[in-house]
């Protein structure tokens, strides 16, 4: 019996050591942002992102988004968020931008505290989201938690039905300081594979989609700029270094990106700078 004992010992001490130790979490009450990878988080001093007034074409959207956030940092009641739309047409540069933004004004204000942190979920970290807001609950400090490009795999219906509850639906309820952020191509989010499986099929996977976009507050559609708006963008890049462009060679350059967006903006204007030899 002491041998048996002995050995169940030695396996036990040698689990230990292959182990990984439990994960420290961060002071959730330091950093601009986090990642979350589904264990850990990873602490964001600065986010990475253009200034608000660099995003044009979209001053609803961020007239919107930047009122939700003021509220969460305020303590008053704030939507959960779906930005859906046209690819490179700055949704998840809204997020990143606001959250910045209002981090440096609080800074600045009278009696400055914490401001809304940024927390950004790895994609095969969902399942972790209920314990992870657990945790959040009782800081001193708005955060929210940001699904960027949100798309199902075939198959995955508990992604779907587990953020459903979380967002409306749950036993528990979730804390005023943790909202959601989420962007997708489609505010019908759907799964990534788009093959047909029948018609009942597609039925219920379209329903499923609905169900869980309606549960998000605050709802914002963004769409293709078009050339007026494309240039607009452009401006708000290569005006502040100074830098001259030409509009047909500009548009040319959308066509072959294929889209005229935010993204193919800053694509030409950081080739007009690289050419200058500036950093954009």
């Amino acid at each position: 019996m002491g041998a048996r004992r002995d050995s169940l010992e030695r396996i036990a001490d040698a689990l230990d050591r292959i182990a990984p130790p439990p994960a420290a979490l961060p002071d959730w009450s330091r950093g601009a942002g986090f990642i979350w990878d589904g264990t850990a988080a990873r602490v964001i001093d600065q986010i990475d992102a253009p200034s608000l007034d660099q995003l044009r074409g979209i001053a609803e959207q961020k007239a919107a988004v930047c009122t939700n956030l003021d509220r969460l940092a305020s303590g008053a009641a704030a939507h959960d968020m779906l930005l859906w739309g046209a690819r490179g047409m700055g949704k998840s540069a809204l997020i990143r931008s606001a959250i910045a933004d209002l981090l440096a004004r609080d800074k600045h204000a009278p009696a400055p505290g914490p401001g809304p942190a940024l927390i950004q979920i790895a994609p095969d970290a969902l399942q972790t989201m209920p314990a992870l807001i657990e945790g959040l609950s009782g800081q001193n400090r708005g955060f929210v938690l940001f699904i960027d490009d949100l798309g199902f795999d075939a198959g995955d219906a508990q992604g779907n039905l587990m953020l459903r509850s979380l967002l409306d639906g749950g036993m528990t309820t979730r804390p005023g300081n943790v909202r959601l952020a989420v962007t997708s191509n489609r505010r019908a989010i759907s799964r990534r594979d788009n093959s047909e499986d029948g018609a009942l099929h597609e039925r219920d996977e379209r329903d499923n989609a609905l169900a869980l976009a309606d549960r998000f507050g605050l709802t914002l559609g963004f769409h293709p700029a078009d050339k007026v708006t494309f240039l607009e963008i452009l401006h708000a890049y290569t005006d502040p270094l100074g830098l001259a462009f030409g509009e047909e060679e500009a548009l040319a350059w959308a066509i072959r990106r294929g889209s005229r967006s935010g993204r193919s903006a800053y694509q030409f204007a950081c080739e007009i700078a690289g050419r200058a030899g500036l950093q954009l």
